[in-house]
């Protein structure tokens, strides 16, 4: 196995970091990796805002409902879909711009940018530095929104911490690798199994390092998908342009 599948298989999530700022030529290449990544139609519908200002990374920290590594470590990366920009392209070429209107739009957009947070994270590891995804700012889209000063048709879709890592973490155990790898077609029968195995296991790891508190899978997520748990998305995207009509 080579180096970068051993980095991309041995991924964990820090929240723990150093006092220690990150040399620019350092953070430019972890960036130029995501810039780098490939996107739809080369649409390019993702921009990134790079946060290292301290009271604005607490103020991230407080929107995303009070995670502490946010404030901790030098640098907050916004990944952000981004329909103004190419609606200036489109608007060049003496069109009119309606993708904003559709499910698909909004789909691609997010698909652009978990591509290029895939590629930043794994370049931001690969530079020795630690990471953690932050999906808690669409807690409140809108405050994020004011803070970034994002204008109309760019939604923050989700966000990632970088820094040097102070206490490393344990890798989680997934889903047994048959639950998520189908060949040929999608195979439900063995899910329910798996699925009991898997909650089993996750009891046994939060046991061992120390988590009485960590619950099962299927409970855990239970907690969320019950409900719509960060129910502004919808609301905030229609009023930054989006519509979900097509």
């Amino acid at each position: 196995m080579n180096s970068t599948l051993e980095l991309m298989q041995q991924h964990r999530s820090i929240r723990s970091y150093q006092d220690k700022p990150i040399p620019a030529d350092v953070l430019d290449a972890v960036l130029d990796a995501a810039w780098k990544g490939p996107t739809s139609i080369n649409g390019q519908q993702v921009s990134l805002v790079v946060v290292q200002d301290t009271a604005r990374r607490q103020q991230i920290a407080e929107i995303a409902g009070g995670q502490p590594w946010i404030a901790q470590a030098p640098v907050f990366v916004t990944l952000v879909v981004d329909f103004h920009k190419t609606r200036l392209g489109v608007e060049a070429a003496g069109a009119e711009q309606v993708i904003q209107d559709s499910v698909e739009g909004f789909a691609v957009g997010a698909v652009d940018a978990g591509i290029a947070l895939g590629n930043l994270m794994t370049a931001a590891r690969a530079a020795g530095l630690g990471v953690v995804p932050i999906g808690g700012i669409r807690r409140n889209p809108q405050a994020m929104i004011d803070l970034l000063q994002l204008p109309e048709l760019t939604f923050p879709i989700a966000g990632v911490v970088v820094g040097y890592t102070d206490q490393d973490s344990s890798i989680k155990p997934r889903l047994p690798r048959e639950s998520f790898v189908h060949h040929e077609h999608y195979q439900a029968a063995q899910l329910p199994e798996q699925i009991r195995q898997y909650d089993q296991t996750l009891a046994a790891y939060w046991q061992q390092i120390g988590r009485p508190d960590g619950l099962p899978w299927s409970a855990n997520t239970a907690q969320y998908y019950q409900n719509v748990y960060f129910p502004e998305v919808a609301p905030v995207a229609r009023k930054q342009g989006f519509g979900f009509d097509r």
